[in-house]
């Protein structure tokens, strides 16, 4: 037997850039490298902060000692492309494009596939992305949202959600291919979807903050009120969109997207943060038992993942909420690192076909 396959994998996010390397299945070393405010605003849009992203990937690479020329891939978190099918892609032309001018979208994760191609090309090694936010899987009849000019769309956690669905189907004896799951991703985002026989067949849009309000996201909020607030001309539309997804949720209410922050409120008694984050378990829950009626009933597991899924108090808020309606599996933490590595060691291997984007 050969060596296992060294993989590196890159992960932009809005504030640090997270690598890692892994020799198979086994993680070698990692660490998130931080970004100032001050550092990103000098780059007028994502892509030019490919430079900064690149020089943090080569910091890590020299203090650890790799050899890049060692590498059998590189893989990166995949950003706002067009819709797509759940897989394993190769980095191309066309998805670099995509990804520099924001074509989809404006997005850290955008970086991913172009620092995997950079690397890739200047070493010799396969460039990969997985399961990008912008999978879609989404049955006909999900698709309507009440209004032909509104269609709804899939933006969610798909790396997570299908890397935590196969685990918790590992644990429970199944194939995810023929299992029916309600799997919630709680994060920063939460995003609550029904898996059937391997596909994503409903899910909130959350990265534009429909469904249960989250840390940062106000969630599906009333209509009208909205239509109201935006007519009489108080906040413009970078205003509103802020409202909604980086200032709603948590950090409305509380003033923070910190849930280790609202728990200490609660522990010293705050009536209110109790009340708020109570809330939040409420939406969660309501979103994973509509999912029962997706699933005609038929569910095989709910699976609670994503960093709030560390927190006891969210996991049993929501937990006594919809335990009636299947086994819950916790699978805490967004285990984006190992689930990038473990797809691009089953693209090496053969096991999952490499897909062209185009």
């Amino acid at each position: 037997m050969g060596d296992p396959a060294r993989i590196l994998v890159v992960n932009p996010g809005s504030t640090s850039t997270k690598v890692a390397l892994f020799a198979g299945s086994t993680e070698v070393c990692a660490d998130a490298r931080a970004h100032s405010t001050i550092e990103l605003a000098a780059y007028p849009t994502i892509a030019a902060q490919a430079t900064l992203r690149r020089a943090a990937i080569d910091e890590f690479v020299q203090e650890n000692g790799i050899d890049l020329r060692s590498l059998d891939a590189a893989i990166g978190r995949g950003g706002l492309l067009k819709p797509l099918q759940s897989g394993v892609y190769a980095v191309n032309d066309a998805m670099c494009d995509d990804l520099r001018s924001a074509r989809y979208g404006a997005h850290a994760s955008n970086l991913g596939g172009i620092l995997a191609r950079d690397i890739a090309e200047e070493v010799g090694c396969f460039a990969f992305i997985a399961d990008p936010v912008v999978v879609d899987e989404l049955d006909d009849v999900a698709r309507l949202s009440g209004h032909p000019e509104l269609p709804r769309r899939s933006i969610f956690h798909a790396l997570n959600q299908k890397s935590a669905a196969r685990e918790a189907c590992r644990r429970l004896g199944r194939s995810y291919e023929s299992s029916a799951l309600i799997v919630a991703h709680m994060g920063g985002g939460i995003s609550v979807g029904a898996h059937r026989d391997g596909r994503v067949i409903d899910v909130n849009n959350a990265l534009d903050g429909e469904g249960p309000f989250s840390p940062e996201r106000a969630g599906t909020v009333p209509a009208g009120q909205l239509a109201e607030m935006t007519a009489c001309g108080d906040r413009d539309l970078p205003a509103v969109r802020r409202m909604l997804t980086g200032a709603g949720g948590l950090v409305a209410y509380c003033g923070t997207n910190d849930v280790r922050e609202v728990r200490s409120r609660i522990d010293a008694g705050d009536g209110e943060a109790r009340l708020v984050l109570a809330a939040m378990c409420y939406q969660v829950a309501g979103e994973i038992a509509s999912h029962g009626a997706t699933l005609c009933g038929a569910v095989d597991a709910i699976v609670l993942t994503g960093g709030l899924a560390h927190d006891d108090f969210v996991v049993s808020e929501v937990s006594r909420r919809v335990e009636y309606l299947a086994r819950i599996v916790v699978i805490p933490g967004e285990r984006e690192m190992v689930s990038l590595a473990a797809a691009a060691l089953d693209a090496l291997s053969g096991e999952r076909e490499v897909r062209r984007y185009g």
